[in-house]
């Protein structure tokens, strides 16, 4: 189950306090002050680790506190720094301080690492005061405590191409015939409840990530069907894969105008979003007057559209290495 939104509490550690001690040994009747400092908390990181891809472990555990530093002790002793707190969260993760809606940091790379509390200072033990004039000293500094703050956590899916359409275009079959991924497919609305993933291999060892997400319909900005909860897993997306369903009599709405639908849905979202490098495909030619429809929906909305059949693999070859240019442009784009 992918859940992709977690509120959680973090704290680090305080830090210990430091001692009140005076050495004492046979023979030695002043020995002077020997306390020691307190230890350092722990501080609580986040890192971006590949092979997470959900935020369940967050959203079962709400409070996530670092070990307190150890007390000074006599002899001069250190006390024992707090160990770190370190939270494994999937690459693609936003963290955002709940309180202020401020975005502390976006993980979007494996390996990325930041501090989101820092921990509390060891205090200074008694034999950090001795002076010359002052050679009894019974001062001591208590630790400073932890950082703590409500962390709100979103995660957007990172893929090369995000799928989108309405509700049984042929997403979830497209996905299954280009890659592992196995979606649930049922000739209802919504069978995909939730993003999925697939890996699409091409020759000479090339390939790239492909998300379906979840089928929008009218009003999807404003709550409607599944609501805008997943069009976030699109916004890190290179290009968009329009999928239209050309093929289904019994369709709700006709190709072009479903087209418009999902366009408009995805501007009212994000006109970042929008203006994505978009591909679109009539799917379902292999039904009757599925070309015809295909060919009238390229007049309609002034785009180039690639006929396909999810099912039967007619034009697949052909779109997987058109979408394979544009994922490679975008990337070159975006390293200029």
């Amino acid at each position: 189950m992918l859940i992709d939104r977690a509120e959680i509490y973090v704290r680090a550690g305080k830090g210990g306090d430091g001692c009140v001690s005076f050495r004492r040994e046979k023979f030695i009747p002043k020995g002077g002050p020997d306390g020691g400092d307190g230890g350092d908390g722990g501080n609580v990181y986040a890192v971006a680790t590949a092979g997470v891809d959900t935020l369940l472990d967050f959203a079962g555990r709400h409070h996530w506190i670092a070990p307190n530093g150890q007390p000074g002790m006599g002899k001069k002793m250190f006390g024992k720094k707090g160990a770190d707190l370190t939270l494994q969260l999937p690459p693609g993760t936003l963290i955002y301080d709940r309180d202020s809606d401020i975005l502390i940091k976006d993980l979007s790379t494996p390996g990325e690492r930041i501090c989101i509390a820092e921990a509390g200072i060891g205090g200074k033990g008694n034999a950090r005061f001795a002076r010359p004039d002052h050679q009894t000293p019974r001062e001591f500094e208590k630790g400073t405590p932890g950082q703590e703050r409500w962390l709100r956590l979103e995660l957007k899916l990172i893929a090369d191409a995000g799928v989108v359409g309405l509700p049984n275009a042929g997403k979830s079959t497209l996905l299954s015939r280009l890659s592992a991924a196995r979606p649930k497919i049922a000739d209802y609305p919504f069978t995909t409840l939730q993003p999925q993933l697939g890996i699409v291999q091409l020759s000479d060892h090339r390939r790239f990530v492909l998300a379906d997400i979840p089928g929008l319909i009218e009003g999807a900005h404003e709550g409607a069907g599944l609501g805008d909860a997943f069009l976030r897993h699109i916004e890190r997306t290179r290009v968009i894969v329009h999928v239209v369903d050309v093929g289904s009599e019994w369709t709700a709405m006709p190709p072009a105008e479903a087209y418009q639908t999902i366009r408009a849905e995805l501007a009212k979202y994000s006109p970042l979003l929008a203006e994505k490098e978009e591909l679109v495909v009539a799917n379902k030619i292999d039904l009757t007057g599925g070309r015809e429809a295909a060919e009238s929906l390229a007049e309609a909305i002034g785009k180039e559209v690639l006929p396909v059949s999810a099912v039967s693999g007619i034009g697949l070859p052909v779109m997987v290495e058109r979408l394979w240019g544009m994922i490679r442009r975008a990337k070159e784009e975006a390293t200029v």
